[in-house]
């Protein structure tokens, strides 16, 4: 457990050579920054909305129709694909491997910054949100807090099924970022399915492309759509399989230098 700890440890240093850490927090408060731009820009609504009772729940869908959508499917992908080839881009495979540690330590060090890094993410972006809530309160005198209460449970499962949507993203990106040393590699295959999951959203099996949960998962939640099957349950079993099957390849790769 020690030696695992602490490859994560100098995984996430590793990380900070990386272009994910601004990604990710770029990624995040891009939305919020457009929504509160959006917010000052009909200035004479701001003391309106604030003192709505669903204030909370207009900047939630806000946020989450542009993030959903399409910024969170996207950042996932490059994220994941610039982490998984850190070593490949400073050619340190060798190194890495010939340090005392098992291939399995490595191999779910480097899963684990990945998901650190997602629920990073999440946790800034709802920052956000809030921010955007009460900044309009801070900056204007005749704009009034949020009177309604913010609502924590609502927030934390909606943002729990979007974190549940993207984990197949995030298994199959490791899968290739770690079979592929070339970096356009994973990038482009991924953002080919997530093209094709966003064609086909309106498909009526579209809920078996692993690359559409974070789309269907905005819909259902606006339209409150009733599917035939649970797409959170297919969106775990998509990330076991492909996790596993990244494990199996990684560990019996002949070259892994």
């Amino acid at each position: 457990m020690l030696t695992y700890l602490h490859s994560v440890q100098s995984e996430w240093l590793k990380r900070k050579n990386s272009a994910a850490t601004w990604l990710t927090v770029l990624g995040a408060v891009l939305v919020p920054l457009i929504v509160l731009c959006y917010r000052f820009y009909y200035f004479e609504l701001l003391a309106t909305q604030n003192a709505s009772a669903d204030i909370w729940e207009q900047l939630y869908n806000r946020s989450w129709q542009y993030m959903g959508f399409l910024l969170l499917p996207m950042g996932v992908i490059l994220v994941t694909s610039l982490i998984t080839q850190i070593e490949t881009r400073s050619n340190a495979w060798k190194l890495l491997h010939i340090t005392p540690q098992r291939l399995t330590t490595i191999f779910f060090a480097k899963l684990t910054v990945i998901l650190i890094m997602l629920l990073s993410f999440f946790l800034l972006f709802n920052i956000g949100i809030y921010l955007t809530g009460v900044l309009p309160a801070l900056l204007v005198k005749e704009v009034p807090f949020p009177t309604a209460p913010f609502p924590w449970l609502k927030y934390l499962y909606g943002n729990g099924t979007f974190l549940v949507a993207c984990l197949p993203i995030v298994a199959f990106q490791y899968l290739i970022g770690l079979r592929y040393r070339n970096f356009m590699a994973p990038l482009g295959v991924g953002l080919g399915l997530y093209i094709v999951s966003f064609i086909a959203f309106k498909w009526e099996y579209a809920y078996f492309i692993p690359y559409i949960y974070s789309i269907l998962t905005f819909i259902d939640g606006m339209h409150h759509t009733v599917r035939p099957v649970n797409i959170y349950l297919l969106s775990t079993a998509y990330f076991v399989g492909f996790t596993v099957l990244a494990y199996t390849l990684y560990i019996n790769k002949s070259e892994k230098g």
